[in-house]
């Protein structure tokens, strides 16, 4: 995927699961800034405009601001590494504050099952930096739902807007 649009594609993905529970806790703040600052991807774009935008974005949309988000990773030509960033900049987010809510986790999912690697790629490449991966990558109760049914029920069961 061309890097411009890779970068921004992170940095919504960040702010996406910041999002997810309904508030944005300020460790969340801190880590995505200490990870833009550390990641080479980031230094090309300007981070706190383009989360303004986000921001924006979210507050005229509500919960169509993650089905616009959805489409753009479906749509997205990521290579097996990007993917791999992506994952770990989510949960890295998700685990900011360091209460991990089982809406997170199901909400992670919601992206994860739009991207095309394996779990077993994941495993495989994230397992020892991210110890509790199978948290992240296990299948729900009712695994034979389709995307759309679990993210529906994502969005019904946290009331998001």
């Amino acid at each position: 995927m061309e890097t411009n649009t890779f970068d921004k594609l992170l940095l919504q993905t960040a702010f996406v699961c910041m999002a997810s529970d309904g508030t944005v806790a300020d460790e969340e703040k801190v880590l995505l800034k200490e990870t833009c600052k550390k990641e080479a991807v980031f230094q090309n774009i300007d981070v706190e405009e383009e989360l303004k935008v986000f921001a924006s974005e979210f507050n005229a949309k509500g919960k169509d601001y993650f089905f616009d988000y959805y489409k753009k990773i479906e749509q997205a030509e990521l290579s097996e590494s990007e993917q791999l960033t992506l994952i770990r900049i989510s949960i890295a987010i998700i685990k900011a504050d360091a209460n991990i809510e089982y809406s997170e986790v199901k909400f992670f999912k919601t992206i994860r099952y739009r991207l095309k690697i394996s779990d077993e790629a994941i495993v495989a490449n994230l397992s020892e930096d991210i110890e509790d991966i199978d948290l992240f990558l296990g299948e729900d109760i009712k695994s034979y739902i389709s995307i759309e049914t679990a993210t529906e029920q994502y969005f019904k069961a946290t009331d998001f807007l």
